[in-house]
């Protein structure tokens, strides 16, 4: 279960291979914002040597838009690399472009990021695409100058909506946007909180220091899990709906929501 994602610039291996161990879940060697046109092909190249044999944790590739001159080249380079775990595709915002790479990359997982109105408006049928997609992400940045949206609570509609077109197309919940601020990890907290209760699991990171935070924020805290035992304790006790001397109610859904919530903090090292 992935909650960290760490972005690096492809054309940076120095960075790259120190986010490798930086204690993240999964790198992101990004080919596309992080890197200057005059510097694409050398990105690409590295990327590939890079992914030639597997590296010590899962590494997806954020590949240039398939519209600009690099995506198609992208693609061509990297579907074939051994140690590539998926492709994050930029500025979807329609079901066919997923298709179309999908035909071209033979199997390898996809990630879509919607990052305009329209990307947003159509996310179930992107989420339905073709089966090798295996996620939806924003791009809020993209998202917020599209909207024109100032307010952070201004995008909580296009939020909720790619977490419940993920869970209707049955993909894994969505990871949040990054938190532009590697400075604030108090304000990184409280917006990791947010997304939590809109339903994201995890979150992408642009600096190292940025993954711990994260990481608390979306793993439960020790009252969560004890709650968690309370509940499946009692249902193993007494199967069907029942209500624990504490006034909580538990049913078929509480129960498998504290599946959820043990299965999570088994993420959690023994100390």
């Amino acid at each position: 279960m992935i909650l960290t994602w760490l972005y690096a610039p492809g054309d940076r291996p120095a960075v790259v291979a120190k986010a490798l161990g930086c204690g993240a879940d999964a790198v992101i060697v990004d080919l596309e914002d992080a890197v200057p046109a005059s510097r694409k092909e050398y990105a690409r190249a590295a990327t590939a040597e890079l992914l030639a044999e597997r590296p010590p944790v899962p590494v997806h590739v954020r590949v240039n838009a398939l519209a600009s001159p690099w995506g198609g080249v992208d693609l061509t380079a990297l579907a074939p690399c051994r140690g590539l775990a998926g492709l994050r595709l930029p500025k979807i915002s329609a079901p066919e472009q997923v298709a179309a790479v999908a035909d071209r990359t033979g199997g390898v997982a996809l990630y879509a990021l919607l990052e305009s109105a329209l990307g947003v408006e159509r996310a179930y049928e992107i989420a339905r695409a073709h089966p090798a997609l295996r996620g939806l992400s924003l791009g809020e940045a993209d998202l917020r100058a599209d909207l024109a949206v100032s307010a952070e609570t201004g995008l909580d509609w296009c939020r909720s909506r790619v977490v419940v077109a993920a869970r209707a197309a049955g993909l894994v919940p969505p990871a949040q946007s990054v938190f532009p601020d590697i400075r604030d990890l108090e304000a990184l907290a409280v917006s990791c909180s947010r997304g939590r209760s809109l339903g994201f699991l995890g979150r992408a990171a642009i600096h190292p220091r940025q993954l711990p935070v994260i990481e608390q924020a979306y793993l439960p805290a020790p009252a969560e899990v004890t709650a968690a035992r309370e509940v499946l304790a009692a249902a193993r006790a007494t199967p069907g709906a029942l209500a624990l001397p504490d006034g909580r109610f538990v049913d078929p859904a509480v129960v498998a929501a504290a599946h959820r919530t043990l299965a999570l903090a088994a993420r959690v090292p023994a100390h």
